[in-house]
C-alpha cells in the first residue's frame, strides 16, 4: 500500500506505455499506476484522485471524466 501523500489533479490524460501520463495546465507530468479501465480516457480532461508513490508516479484511487 503506497503511503504519500494525497493529491487530487485535473489534467490531460496520455498514453506512455505501461505507466499513462497526466499532463498538468501547467506543464508538469505525473506517472499513473491505474488498475481500472481507463484507455477511452485517453486524449482527454480528467480527474485524477491519488497518493504519491515515487517521484512523479501517483497510485490512483479515482479516475473520471473532469
Amino acid at each position: 500500500m503506497p503511503r504519500g501523500s494525497e493529491h487530487d489533479l485535473t489534467g490531460i490524460l496520455l498514453e506512455n506505455g505501461f505507466y499513462p501520463i497526466l499532463r498538468m495546465p501547467g506543464g508538469g507530468e505525473w506517472r499513473l499506476d491505474i488498475t481500472k479501465r481507463h484507455k477511452h480516457l485517453f486524449g482527454t480532461r480528467v480527474r485524477v484522485v491519488g497518493v504519491r508513490d515515487g517521484f512523479d508516479l501517483l497510485a490512483v484511487q479515482k479516475i473520471e471524466p473532469a
